[in-house]
């Protein structure tokens, strides 16, 4: 299978709301938006961010849209966040897609965040070099509660 990185298009939105409203995959997540299934509220978070001079990819898998990557925040405290099409999980298309990511964005260090019991995106990120350097708390959405999670770091 080939994953390929590129800019968002507009095409991609009506793709990533989609992803982002399935329930199984909000319940992993975790930490999402406060009512996902708010069009209005998902087209203004993708206006601001496709503005901003963060990084945002769109992930191909063999020409599919399957989801997007990104690397948000202030330099020195930056993170990367990715979403795949539950569809897709388990094909090793995270960790292509975020091995490519730290590629693009050689700034270091950077930081991920994943709830305590996201085994599939702790092992993505752990592929891709970072490290768990700290635990935190939080209030999931998805969850209607508060939850651990980890910090990971990818340092030089």
């Amino acid at each position: 299978m080939q994953i390929v990185l590129r800019e968002v298009h507009d095409s991609d939105l009506p793709v990533f709301f989609r992803q982002m409203n399935d329930p199984e995959a909000l319940h992993m997540a975790a930490f999402t938006p406060k009512d996902p299934a708010d069009r209005d509220a998902f087209d203004a978070h993708w206006k601001r961010i496709r503005a901003s001079a963060d990084v945002q990819r769109t992930i191909l898998a063999d020409g599919d849209v399957v989801g997007s990557a990104a690397v948000y925040g202030e330099p020195g405290e930056r993170e990367v966040t990715y979403w795949i099409d539950r569809a897709y999980w388990g094909r090793g298309i995270a960790t292509a897609a975020l091995r490519e990511l730290v590629v693009q964005v050689p700034e270091r260090p950077l930081y991920a965040r994943a709830a305590t019991d996201n085994t599939g995106s702790l092992r993505v990120l752990e592929k891709c070099g970072f490290r768990v350097t700290a635990q935190a708390s939080g209030y999931a959405q998805a969850r209607g509660a508060e939850i651990d999670e980890f910090v990971l770091t990818l340092d030089a």
